[in-house]
């Protein structure tokens, strides 16, 4: 009896011994999941973070001054008092006991004054060599606040602002949705609504209600509806804009514009690239080095110009002179009607053409003094309508001029090509032009998404999901405050979460590689890093947690309760 009970204890102590072995391996597989040490230990950050609030008044100025950092601007709670609510987060790859006195010799310094607040933020003056620092500011303002924010390295972000916005920085990208508010032009006092600079990076900007200046040394802009007038130049980007109410000058070195809507006179030129409009009620004047220039519609006069592009103008309402050195032009004359029945161009036109052929499409009402000349070729080189019935003259080897006063003639319109051909047609049918229209608009509605930096709106918040309760997913909770997740779950709770920037430093230095991370989708929607689980190169990692930061998701619920969630988040940056 005594030996039974004996074994029978040893049995009950074997079997809790082995449940005593499957939980301590249970916790040193969840701590070994969320200890600092399981990462790899030369991308280690020491951290620290400012914040501060001070009171102000709606319609007063932000000043933002800062060496380096990445800058996010939001609008306060509607109905919320006028204050500035600013939080700094600073990190650097410094280990050891110095980390810590480092950071907090990172020098903060926020203050009021009667035009606003101001702050500014500097590095230490002497640090070690090779010291890499990451700096996040994110500041809540007044709804008609005004910006003037400069940071030397950083993006800069901001969502509706209604004030006027001066945004500029050495080396990132400028990313805002809607500037200014009804009115606040004529109160701008000549200075632009808002003033975008950056010396590297894209710049995409939503609506703004008044004037903008743009300027990037090298990257892409890309513009919602401007009420107001535009200066937009680019060292090499491309530069889209769905709409301009005011006169506009966009240049490029190198890339190609597009407009979807313009209002009144419109200066466009580029190195090389393509330009294409759609509808202009005011003037066109564009020129580019060697791309293809298609215009839908211009109501005024235009001037269009291509080294060796073919140029395509579906409804020519007024004057135009177009040129090209290789290419096509193919032109739909179509001024307005008049009470005579007749219709006039407002001024002399000319097409003239290096090469390539003049295709005219011309309105039987036309009343205009036509001159189509073919340098070398012959008679043979014009094509018309019988009905115009050109009269023809040869002066020289080669070269040929047909010439009519059609409809009892009118302003001069003038076609010459030297060694192409030119065809004049009545429109009898819209068929050809109104399909080429349609192709146009689709190419513009297509162009606004390819380069666009995926705006910082919020999709659809997705139905909060319901995490089934298990003793493990209880055991996380109290342990790491949260519940772990599968990274491709983990991605379709997010609402916002925009492709962290690739520095331009990296690019150019040729640095590429994997960065992954260990974050925390916090019960208010907010995303934490927590830490870097793989990550060699400071630079990338850097970008990919001041990315990463700016996301936001929809929290999870267990046992009807939110909680918060741990996952991993891979961000891959390549050259090509």
């Amino acid at each position: 009896m005594i030996q039974r009970t004996k074994n029978g204890a040893g049995s009950h102590f074997a079997i809790q011994l082995g449940r005593f072995t499957r939980y301590a391996a249970v916790l040193l597989t969840v701590f070994s999941l969320v200890s600092p040490r399981a990462a790899v230990p030369a991308t280690q950050r020491a951290t620290v973070d400012r914040s501060g609030v001070l009171n102000t008044r709606d319609g007063l100025t932000l000043k933002v001054s800062a060496d380096e950092g990445s800058i996010r601007i939001v609008p306060l709670d509607r109905g919320a008092a006028p204050v500035i609510r600013y939080s700094v987060h600073i990190e650097t790859d410094l280990r050891g006991g110095k980390a810590q006195e480092l950071l907090e010799r990172y020098s903060i310094s926020a203050k009021s004054s009667p035009y606003g607040v101001e702050i500014v933020g500097a590095l230490p003056q002497q640090r070690p060599t090779g010291v890499q620092f990451s700096v996040h500011f994110e500041i809540a303002v007044p709804a008609n606040y005004n910006l003037d924010i400069n940071t030397e390295v950083g993006d800069i972000e901001t969502m509706d602002i209604g004030g006027t916005a001066t945004l500029v920085t050495q080396g990132g990208n400028i990313h805002t949705l809607r500037i200014g508010r009804s009115g606040l032009q004529g109160s701008s006092y000549g200075r632009p609504v808002a003033k975008l600079v950056t010396e590297g990076g894209h710049i995409q900007v939503g609506d703004v209600l008044g004037d903008v200046s743009a300027f990037t040394a090298g990257g892409h802009i890309v513009a919602g509806y401007i009420s107001g007038e535009a200066n937009l130049h680019t060292g090499g980007g491309h530069i889209r804009a769905m709409g301009i109410g005011g006169r506009a000058e966009l240049v490029t070195e190198g890339g190609n514009i597009s407009v979807g809507k313009a209002a009144k006179f419109v200066t466009v030129k580029t190195g090389g690239g393509q330009i294409d409009f759609g509808e202009v009620d005011g003037s066109v004047h564009a020129q580019t080095g060697g791309g293809g220039i298609r215009i839908i519609n211009v109501a005024g006069p235009m001037e269009v110009e291509s080294t060796g592009g073919s140029i395509c103008l579906t409804r020519v309402k007024s004057s135009v002179r177009a040129a090209t050195g290789d290419g096509t032009i193919t032109a739909w004359i179509s001024p307005d009607g008049q009470a005579s029945g007749a219709v006039h161009l407002a001024g002399a036109s000319q097409l003239s053409s290096g090469s390539g052929d003049i295709i005219v499409y011309l309105p039987r009402n036309l009343a205009a003094n036509i001159e189509a000349i073919v340098e070398s070729g012959g008679e043979k080189q014009i094509e018309a309508d019988p009905a115009l019935a050109l009269h023809f003259s040869n002066s020289g080897p080669g070269m040929v001029k047909g010439w009519l006063a059609l409809n009892g003639g009118g302003a001069p319109l003038k076609l010459k090509t030297a060694a192409g051909k030119i065809k004049l047609q009545f429109i009898d049918s819209e068929d050809l032009r109104d399909s080429m229209i349609s192709e146009q608009r689709r190419r513009l509605e297509d162009e606004y998404g390819p380069i666009t930096v995926a705006p910082p709106t919020y999709a659809a918040a997705p139905s909060a999901p319901e995490i089934e309760s298990t003793w493990i997913r209880e055991l996380e909770l109290r342990l790491l405050g949260g519940v772990r997740q599968e990274a491709e779950i983990f991605q379709k709770q997010l609402m916002y979460s925009p492709r962290p920037s690739y520095p331009i430093s990296a690019r150019k230095g040729g640095i590429a590689g994997r960065v992954r991370l260990q974050v925390r989708l916090t019960q208010d929607g907010h995303v934490r890093v927590e830490k870097v689980v793989e990550g060699s190169e400071p630079t990338l990692v850097d970008a990919a947690i001041a990315g990463i930061k700016t996301w936001r998701g929809q929290p999870a619920y267990m046992n009807g309760k939110p909680v918060d969630v741990i996952s991993t988040v891979t961000v891959e940056f390549h050259l090509h």
